[in-house]
């Protein structure tokens, strides 16, 4: 009798048998993508964001209602639409970061992209793209605007701001907008973001004029500390070397040295 020898089945290991699947990061332009999109998808952010036309064209009515005949130009229809978009747009701003907190989808986010930083960098970037879109939407009704101005009151159409004028205009908005940025990092609670937005835009500024009025030492360097006062003059001043320095040097104080706590914070921040 013939003994029948049965070689062992050699099976697979889990290590071999599965292999792991690499999937690459997502990009920087699918999150911005995405973050963009997001700014639509509430009511409240969309109608943030449709406000800003509604807004322009209500100012550019009451400009050519209401403002002199003579003042009809375009710099007019640029600074009635211009204090609208200062509020609105910290405003969008702010909700773009706090909204991952407050409708608590924080926790969804930073698990499909676990780098926390490049969330926010997406948030940031989509946030200036919106307000500078915004601005050239503004600029688009304020030109139709200066148009049927000039035209219903019989004046010569003025085009007397400037492509460096309007940087200014677009690059202060921006500005303005960041500093709603930075309080969202920073707060990550719409409404203590939104309330501390009005007290640094509202009160702020009167209590340092206040402070220069009353200290001849403060109001030597109140130019170089009040970031709404160095900013303010991208409105309607010539920039020369020394407000570029202390836009730089308050912008460092109010806006960067907060943004790198509030990033700090983020990186750390236990998401809910």
């Amino acid at each position: 009798m013939t003994a029948t020898t049965v070689q062992p089945t050699t099976l697979p290991t889990t290590a071999t048998a599965r292999e792991r699947k690499v999937v690459p990061p997502i990009g920087m332009g699918r999150i911005v993508g995405v973050e963009l999109r997001k700014m639509f998808d509430t009511r409240a952010g969309f109608w943030m964001l449709m406000s800003i036309a509604i807004l322009s064209v209500l100012a550019t009515g009451a400009a050519i209602l209401f403002a002199p005949d003579a003042d009809i130009d375009f710099e007019l229809f640029a600074s009635a639409i211009g204090v609208p978009m200062s509020v609105i747009l910290p405003m969008i701003a702010i909700l773009s970061v706090t909204g991952e907190y407050t409708q608590r989808t924080g926790l969804t986010t930073y698990t499909m992209i676990p780098r926390r930083g490049r969330t926010i960098a997406g948030k940031g970037i989509a946030a200036v793209l919106v307000g500078v879109v915004s601005m050239f939407v503004a600029l688009g009704i304020g030109a139709l605007g200066n148009l049927l101005g000039s035209a219903i009151v019989g004046v010569p159409t003025d085009w007397n701001i400037s492509v460096t004028e309007f940087s200014q205009i677009v690059l202060a908005q921006v500005l303005g907008m960041t500093i709603g940025f930075m309080l969202g990092v920073l707060l990550r609670s719409s409404a203590a973001a939104i309330v501390t937005y009005f007290v640094y835009s509202l009160v702020l500024p009167g209590l340092l004029m206040l402070l220069a009025g009353v200290q001849s030492w403060f109001a030597d360097i109140q130019p170089w500390v009040d970031f709404n006062m160095a900013s303010t003059r991208l409105f309607d001043q010539t920039m020369t070397g020394e407000y570029w320095a202390q836009l730089g040097t308050s912008g460092l104080i109010w806006l960067v040295a907060p943004l790198a706590v509030g990033l700090a914070l983020v990186m750390r921040s236990e998401v809910k």
